[in-house]
Parts: C-alpha cells; structure tokens; sequence
C-alpha cells in the first residue's frame, strides 16, 4: 500500500474550510458578517435567556480569546449582541443577542445549514459516518499535540 501524501491531506484541509467560509462569508454578506461572526452570532443567540461568556464561547470554539474578543466587538459594532455584567461576579460578562440579531436567526441558521449540507452531497450515511470518526480522530490528536505544547511551556 503506498504511503498517504500527509502534505496534500493537509492542504486539502485548508482548501476545503477557505472554501466553506468564503461560501457562508458570501451568503450573509447582506447582513454586514463574515462566516466566522455569524458562527459566533449564533452561539449567543442559542444561549437564550441566560447568555453566554467568552470563556464559554472560548470552551466550545477552541480558538483565542483574542480571536473571539475581535468577533464579538464588530458585533457589538453591528448592534447584534449586547454586554451585561455578570450578577455573581462584577468582572465578568454576559453575551446576550439583541432584536436585531434575533430578527435574522432563522436567516442565518439557514445559511450555515445550506453551507453545512453543500460540502457533503453525494455522500452515503456510511461515508459520512466514516468521515465523522475520522475528522473526530483528528481532532484528538491536534488536542493532544495542544495539550504537550502546554506541558513543555509550563516546565
């Protein structure tokens, strides 16, 4: 069996998520986003009455604070999430969505969801089950590979 070309897989990769963003950055280009604030948007909008934290966005997107503070603020910018401080701690905030974001949520659940079907027509279940296991494998071992990152910089 011949070796995979790893090099190629990768730059597959990255040609694939530049083409999905540019495709969702494109379908909400009505609505002033980019691919990246309307993932954002509606992390905040689905957390309901409750709202959201950067360190809860940070948890569940797995990139920079920095990264998501630069998102968050053109939305505010935008009018499309608000900030409050958080009850129990003053040093804190809560994300919250305004009217205006809820006004296009479904719009830009559509978006995402038509961004999120496109990629994988033609697929049969079984490949896109087998595609799930492998990107969630891939997943793994870049998390493990943050992980040794983090264990070599704190010795």
């Amino acid at each position: 069996m011949a070796q995979s070309d790893r090099g190629r897989m990768l730059w597959s990769f990255w040609r694939i998520y530049i083409q999905i963003e540019h495709s969702v950055s494109r379908s909400l280009s009505g609505w002033g986003l980019t691919a990246a604030q309307a993932h954002v948007l509606l992390f905040v909008l689905h957390s309901g009455e409750e709202g959201t934290s950067l360190t809860e966005m940070h948890r569940e997107f797995g990139c920079s604070m920095g990264t998501l503070s630069t998102s968050l603020k053109r939305l505010r910018e935008k009018g499309y999430v608000r900030v409050e401080p958080c009850v129990e701690d003053d040093r804190r905030k809560r994300l919250f969505g305004t009217e205006k974001g809820e006004r296009i949520r479904q719009e830009l659940d559509a978006a995402v969801r038509g961004a999120q079907e496109r990629p994988y027509r033609g697929f049969s279940e079984e490949e896109l089950a087998t595609l799930d296991r492998l990107q969630e494998k891939l997943l793994h071992n870049l998390s493990g590979c943050e992980e040794r990152s983090k264990e070599a910089i704190d010795a």
